[in-house]
């Protein structure tokens, strides 16, 4: 059979003569110009052979029997040939090789491809168990990839089973010069790279992980937070514009509870139960991780809700986050507090004025603030406890004098 790109041909070597004067047969396959051949077990004299009708003369003894065995082997390939081609899948000519010989194929994918069909698959998860704003991220990522492999190869797509460690670093290099990507947003980004990179492992795509020896950059955090004078200050100051009392309100509230703003935001009447204790307690899911926080409502705290109870099911009045962080804005002028108040400033004030500085044990600090594993916690707020031990340890060198 032949085709534009495919060729299948038998070829004798008749620079390999053995004694006898008989020459072995190969089979040569073309797929868009690569050729590959084996040896389809016939020694024949070339006397014997019609190259150009393809087949082994009448006049040799076993003509009939060899003729039938190069049909076979050819009606073999082709129909490899065939099934592939309505697989509908990028193959090679070993693919087809391996077809013939009964071998398991490995799948063949490109990257760009794959992760695309990956952003199909977990659109459909949308609503269910993602949200919109996580599937926009994978979204950006795969935008990011497909600008960095023109930038990179000046090609579409790349195959999967050539990825390496070095393809990382390029595109680690890539986020950082031409995107101007911060090194934990680059992290975030790589991140997300891997998840469907791990899946086509798991699919057969790939033997191992290429970028298993990969290391995320070490991010140096500083968290910042209000000491215990800068939110006696904040708590203290009284403010003639309501908004802005509005804003104090509900940032002191997060400062004592530790909600992020999407569960300040979105906090009901039904969220607030009675604990085993006998006081309320916040019972709701944090949306970042989907895990359940359960947070004792301090007295500042349960004042505040009972301040802003009304008929309404939501506890707070609505407001956006950025004009949440814009009022704050304004509050840290009018107070003097020199450091760029954010809503996510009131979770870290919590973390580390109300809890650790107040002796609350880290795992403790992890329950309270919905992280998902330990690791965070100390990665976040292991500075803050070194500066605690370093005010006691001044302390008793004081009392020791």
């Amino acid at each position: 059979m032949t085709t534009e790109n495919f060729n299948i041909l038998f070829v004798q070597a008749k620079n390999r003569t053995n004694k006898k004067n008989q020459s072995p047969l190969y089979c040569r396959i073309t797929l868009n110009g690569i050729r590959k051949q084996f040896s389809t077990g016939i020694h024949i004299e070339s006397i014997y052979w019609n190259s150009k009708k393809q087949l082994v003369l009448k006049t040799h003894k076993t003509a009939s029997l060899y003729n039938s065995l190069l049909d076979n082997i050819k009606s073999k390939i082709n129909n490899a040939y065939g099934v592939l081609k309505l697989e509908d899948n990028v193959f090679t000519i070993e693919d087809i090789l391996d077809k013939y010989q009964g071998k398991e194929i490995k799948k063949k994918e490109n990257i760009l491809s794959y992760y695309k069909q990956y952003l199909f698959k977990i659109k459909k998860l949308v609503g269910l168990e993602l949200k919109e704003s996580t599937y926009n991220k994978f979204v950006y990522v795969g935008n990011h990839l497909e600008a960095f492999l023109k930038w990179k190869f000046r090609k579409t797509d790349f195959p999967l089973e050539e990825l390496s460690l070095q393809f990382l670093d390029d595109f680690d290099y890539f986020l950082k010069i031409e995107k101007k990507q911060s090194q934990i947003t680059i992290n975030k980004t790589i991140q997300r790279l891997r998840t469907p990179i791990k899946q086509a492992i798991s699919e057969g795509y790939l033997d191992r992980d290429p970028f298993i020896l990969h290391k995320a950059k070490t991010v140096r955090k500083t968290v910042i937070f209000l000491t215990t004078e800068e939110l006696k200050t904040f708590e203290e100051t009284v403010f003639q514009q309501k908004r802005l009392s509005t804003i104090q309100d509900l940032f002191i509230f997060c400062c004592y509870t530790g909600l992020a703003y999407n569960e300040m935001a979105h906090l009901e009447k039904q969220n607030i139960q009675i604990g085993f204790d006998s006081i309320n307690w916040i019972q709701m899911k944090r949306e970042k991780t989907q895990r359940q926080i359960s947070i004792p409502i301090l007295p500042k705290a349960q004042e505040i809700i009972e301040k802003y109870s009304t008929d309404s099911n939501h506890i707070f009045p609505p407001i956006s986050n950025q004009k949440f962080n814009s009022y704050l804005k304004e509050i840290a002028d009018i107070t003097g507090i020199e450091k760029r108040l954010t809503h996510h400033i009131a979770r870290k004030t919590f973390a580390s004025t109300v809890l650790l500085f107040n002796d609350v044990p880290m795992e403790i600090v992890s329950e309270l603030l919905g992280h998902s594993n330990m690791v965070i916690t100390q990665e976040s707020y292991g500075k803050v406890v070194q500066k605690k031990v370093s005010e006691a340890i001044k302390n008793l060198a004081e009392k020791l004098k």
